[in-house]
């Protein structure tokens, strides 16, 4: 008698439409029960753009100068934060491990979760753009329709960065504790506080491979030009490479269970 060895779940196999798209759905149902999860993901960036313009009301070109920069990194901190505690809490509650022992690979589930997430992204950036230029008055030179693709990259980032480290951490107060490691030297060295060439040269090669930087100087060259750029185009092909590769690592670590 011969016994047919069990699947093994790969993020190579073909992405399956229907799997992925049924996945994205039980996620959407599931944080519609969460309403304070809601809130984090699509009010917090809001809220903390709002709390900037007023910090800085007696300057509002202060405001102009970094209120586009934030736009994006708000997004992509707060999706990070979320998707991970959302991806490792379906771990640690076995909810993977019954789903990877069903006809679904890594990718499928990976990418599932992308989709979910990623559409909360939409609203979220939309929400957090619309504020910024039509209620907050930022000043940018370019189209908002280009301010609202970084910021929509930023976030789909934060999602893929979220998942990834997911994969990592054994409790969501691990999870938590990757912000420092993932997000926090990004933020230093994107060129927020002050511009990368002006950083010490080794820092300055460090920012160079992080896509946070690339994702900040998107949103300059739209607060300073009024056209598209070859830099703006370059920052945004690499924000998005940077997160469709962090996705496919992702669907390489995940681990159906916490051990």
């Amino acid at each position: 008698m011969t016994t047919t060895p069990a699947r093994t779940a790969t993020p190579l196999r073909a992405l399956n439409a229907s799997r992925t798209t049924a996945t994205a759905a039980r996620v959407l149902r599931q944080l519609t029960h969460d309403p304070r999860t809601i809130a984090l993901m699509i009010l917090v960036p809001c809220v903390m753009l709002f709390l900037l313009r007023y910090v800085f009301d007696g300057s509002p070109r202060t405001f102009d100068n970094i209120g586009a920069s934030l736009l994006g990194i708000f997004p992509l901190i707060t999706m990070f934060l979320v998707t991970s505690i959302a991806t490792l809490r379906e771990r640690t509650s076995g909810t993977l491990e019954r789903l990877l022992a069903m006809p679904l690979g890594k990718g499928d589930l990976i990418a599932g979760y992308a989709l979910a997430f990623g559409t909360l992204a939409i609203i979220q950036s939309a929400l957090a753009t619309g504020l910024a230029l039509w209620f907050l008055d930022l000043d940018v030179t370019g189209s908002p329709w280009l301010l609202l693709l970084v910021a929509l990259l930023d976030a789909l980032l934060g999602t893929a960065l979220g998942l990834f480290v997911s994969a990592f951490a054994a409790s969501e107060f691990q999870a938590v504790q990757f912000m420092p490691a993932v997000i926090f030297p990004q933020l230093l060295l994107c060129g927020l506080f002050t511009p990368r060439d002006e950083m010490h040269p080794a820092l300055e090669a460090i920012s160079d491979v992080l896509p946070m930087s690339y994702a900040v100087d998107g949103m300059n060259q739209v607060l300073r030009h009024t056209d598209m750029t070859a830099t703006f185009v370059t920052d945004v092909l690499i924000v998005a490479g940077c997160a469709l590769l962090v996705l496919i690592l992702g669907a390489a670590t995940l681990r159906r269970r916490t051990a």
